[in-house]
């Protein structure tokens, strides 16, 4: 079932998903289309999942799931991983791979692979003030106060 992302409670659980490109004004409506009609069908052992999705900066899918009423299955979150793969493949884009690093460089957003954000860092082209996404934030709550932070407050601390 869909909701409103803004709508969910904060202790729902999120999942993020970076590209390694900007989506296209044309790909973000399609991007809006597919997440709605998957989470309106989305489910866990026939109960329908509250959950809604946002899009940010053109760049992070991220879908948020109120556990109140049900909570996802393993077959309900490889349904969603088996979709988020599709994605990867039509709009040709990485939105799986964990070990890259999303940033900000003034008004744009960087995205590197781990090894080259730790030379980055290592080289002073970013420092602990660096604002980073922390995709490992695990519910709105901490979406919305700790995935956008200096690097300082992020597990990248241990690079800058």
């Amino acid at each position: 079932m869909l909701v409103d992302f803004n709508e969910l409670p904060d202790h729902s659980r999120i999942w993020i998903y970076q590209a390694n490109r900007s989506f296209t004004e044309e790909e973000q409506k399609e991007l809006e289309e597919g997440l709605t009609s998957f989470l309106k069908e989305w489910t866990a052992h026939g109960s329908d999942l509250h959950a809604g999705f946002e899009i940010k900066y053109k760049r992070f899918i991220v879908i948020g799931l109120d556990q109140t009423n049900a909570s996802a299955s393993g077959c309900s979150i490889d349904a969603s991983v088996h979709f988020i793969q599709r994605l990867e493949q039509k709009y040709n884009v990485i939105l799986l791979d964990r070990m890259n690093v999303s940033f900000k460089q003034g008004e744009f957003i960087a995205y590197k692979p781990l090894k080259d954000f730790k030379k980055l860092a290592k080289d002073k082209a970013v420092s602990k003030n660096t604002v980073v996404f922390n995709n490992l934030v695990a519910t709105k709550q901490e979406y919305l106060e700790n995935w956008e932070v200096p690097a300082s407050e992020s597990w990248h601390a241990r690079f800058v």
